[in-house]
């Protein structure tokens, strides 16, 4: 299966980044901590290129607890400030606050030799489709936050969330890129829901959800289904269908309710906290 999704305002959303970034110190890039790389468009680091970079490893509560801590010391070790949270949750959010002053501090530090108390740090919200960025600006702002509205020097019509004196933000659209060069990050997008399911085929990428789960978390299929996962990859996917009542009529297998079932189970966490991709493929 080819994954490729980019639907033509995507192109118009990175342009609108590109400007924006003039107006902010910092940018909060949220990834899937389930695939933390394949889930930056690489677009943001060139948008982002002199600015303040934080990144949140967000959905945290679904991946490997083990490959959280070591994508959060390869992130750190590439220059960038890192934090795990759960948008949804409210997880790991209280710590956001202190460590956007901490990225910023060089920042602040200056306008306070200036005599420039209290401005605001400016930041832009980026990620791409699904990461949760909305849930999470809900989350930080809570019933605190106040659009600002439009401001001098600032695009019209654009909305500023300001939280606090100290922090505004700046959402924007999620952006996936063009062309995937590598068809495994096109795939891990799909197994996490990044990518539209109404273009993909549900039972190949069950059947990729299935092959990578034998090998890298043993034993959790048959814990969950109660198959045998030493066998032919569809004949696991059948015996699923069977044990979960997936039938058509004369009691074949539904390989698309089947497949349907793993995939739901697998983006819900209900197999398990699971990484998909670890730091020793990037380096």
């Amino acid at each position: 299966m080819n994954y490729q999704w980019y639907p033509g305002h995507m192109t118009k959303a990175r342009r609108m980044m590109q400007e924006d970034s003039k107006l902010v110190e910092l940018i909060i890039e949220l990834v899937d901590a389930r695939a933390p790389m394949s889930s930056r468009n690489p677009d943001i680091d060139e948008i982002g290129r002199g600015k303040y970079r934080l990144i949140l490893l967000n959905k945290s509560d679904l991946a490997d607890e083990k490959y959280n801590a070591l994508w959060k010391a390869y992130f750190k070790e590439k220059g960038f400030y890192v934090q795990e949270i759960n948008a949804r949750s409210g997880a790991g959010v209280k710590k956001i606050m202190p460590l956007v002053q901490e990225t910023c501090r060089e920042k602040i530090e200056r306008d306070r030799k200036r005599g420039i108390i209290n401005r605001p740090v400016r930041a832009m919200v980026a990620g791409i489709p699904n990461v949760g960025k909305s849930t999470f600006i809900n989350s930080f702002a809570g019933k605190s936050c106040t659009r600002t509205g439009n401001k001098p020097g600032v695009t019209k019509g654009k909305q500023w969330i300001r939280l606090n004196k100290n922090l505004e933000l700046l959402d924007t659209p999620g952006i996936l890129w063009p062309k995937f060069e590598d068809q495994k990050v096109g795939e891990r997008l799909a197994m996490i829901g990044t990518i539209n399911d109404e273009i993909l085929q549900t039972q190949e990428l069950a059947a990729s959800v299935v092959s990578f789960l034998r090998k890298a978390y043993a034993g959790v299929l048959a814990q969950r289904y109660g198959v045998e996962e030493d066998q032919e990859l569809w004949r696991v996917l059948e015996e699923i269908c069977i044990n979960r009542r997936c039938l058509q009529k004369g009691q074949a297998p539904d390989l698309l309710r089947g497949s349907q079932i793993v995939l739901d189970d697998f983006r819900s966490g209900r197999l398990g906290r699971i990484t998909l991709e670890y730091p020793e493929e990037w380096q």
